[in-house]
């Protein structure tokens, strides 16, 4: 007998079978299916799908065979892989010196071998697609053809199974990052919080201190104080808002009245029915209520944020389709111009809109608006005319 040698890339070949991470695991139908469908094509009791190891020769699939695995110093697919062919035939074992007194042949009668190396894309040898049979045979050239065909299959399907797993821990590696960052960002943003709350208010301190006089320039610097601490808070609270959506969309659907949606709206935004009406038919919804709620509260929100109007009217209406519960929210204030409405769902763009109490927005809402309205299954638009006002109009998948 003579032990097969090694390749003269061998480091590279077994990191790359190493690669795949096929070693040891179970038997899967896929494979299976192949041997038994390769062992019906070539008429043979043994089909097997090899992996070589650096010392052994798994077999990741194994028809009319009991073995798992076999040293590697026996095997015939450590020959075949050296093999520069695209086919290692051995039509009898028995007359060829290389498996003389090989304990495979003395023991499992392994006469007849034609084995097909399973190459990867640098074209390294991970193992083999191969057939035995007890007594000395020939393969037809159309089986020969159909056994070097079946193999790049089996290949494809390493490929497969390696992307699907790379995938996969790729996903799993994006989900623990976001959560770390989910983590971060609530924590820093708590953190700044409490002594930004502590600069404003020590900023009114100074200012209403009846003993305290300043110059008009003092002043100025104080208020530049408040305000800067202002818009600060309001991005805080905007990346607060924006990192809790996910825990928004694992919510529940539930059956939701939208008038009593509605309601709760206009509750939470101390508005009278003069400032705030709806249009829903009394209609019920089967939606993910926190959520829906969650942008509506926003929309509104910016509708009398940005209404410079003596009188801010906001308009909720909802209809629903077959595919799409449809919500709208109207308003009657500055609107915005036709240059800027495509820009307004961008994240960190504020189109240096005013609000009413002279401030600038932080163009974080609207973007998560859109963020959770396309994780809801739906998408939303803007019409928008400068002096006379805006709507909103998202659809949410059934």
């Amino acid at each position: 007998m003579i032990k097969p040698g090694f390749p003269i890339n061998e480091l590279e070949r077994v990191s790359s079978v190493q690669k795949y991470k096929l070693l040891d695991t179970l038997p899967e139908s896929d494979f299976d299916n192949i041997t038994s469908l390769v062992a019906t094509i070539c008429d043979v009791p043994i089909s097997l799908i090899t992996l070589l190891d650096a010392d052994r020769n798994f077999f990741k699939s194994h028809h009319g065979l009991d073995l798992q695995e076999s040293p590697r110093d026996i095997s015939f697919c450590g020959h075949a892989i050296l093999n520069e062919d695209d086919i290692f035939i051995v039509e009898d074992s028995r007359q060829d010196i290389r498996f003389k007194d090989n304990p495979l042949v003395n023991g499992y009668k392994a006469i007849f071998y034609a084995g097909v190396p399973l190459r990867d894309q640098d074209g390294l040898a991970l193992g083999t697609l191969c057939v035995y049979d007890h007594k000395p045979r020939q393969l037809t050239s159309l089986q020969k053809k159909a056994l070097i065909t079946i193999s790049k299959q089996v290949m494809n399907l390493f490929e497969l199974r390696l992307n699907n797993r790379l995938l996969d821990e790729t996903k799993q590696e994006l989900i623990d990052r976001n959560n770390e960052l989910n983590k971060f960002a609530s924590h820093v943003s708590h953190d700044l919080k409490s002594p930004l709350a502590n600069i404003i208010s020590l900023t009114n301190f100074l200012k209403e201190e009846e003993g305290n006089t300043f110059t008009e320039e003092s002043v100025e610097f104080i208020n530049y104080i408040e305000e800067s601490a202002e818009s600060l808070k309001d991005y805080i609270d905007g990346i607060l808002m924006h990192y809790k959506t996910n825990e928004l969309l694992r919510a529940d659907k539930e059956l939701v009245s939208i008038d009593q949606l509605f309601d709760s709206v206009q509750r939470m935004h101390m508005l009278d029915d003069n400032q705030f009406k709806t249009n829903s038919n009394t209609q019920n919804a089967f939606i993910n209520k926190a959520a829906i709620t969650q942008i509506l509260i926003n929309l509104v929100d910016n509708a009398l944020k940005y209404n410079k109007k003596s009188n801010p009217e906001v308009l909720l209406n909802y209809i629903e389709n077959k595919q799409h519960y449809l919500f709208s929210v109207t308003d009657n204030g500055n609107g915005i111009p036709d240059n800027q409405q495509e820009e307004v769902f961008k994240l960190f763009n504020n189109n240096n809109q005013i609000d009413t109490s002279g401030k600038k927005g932080t163009g974080i809402g609207l973007f998560t608006v859109q963020s959770l309205v396309k994780k809801l299954g739906g998408s939303i638009a803007l019409q928008s005319e400068v002096g006379t006002g805006s709507t909103f109009k998202f659809t949410i998948a059934k």
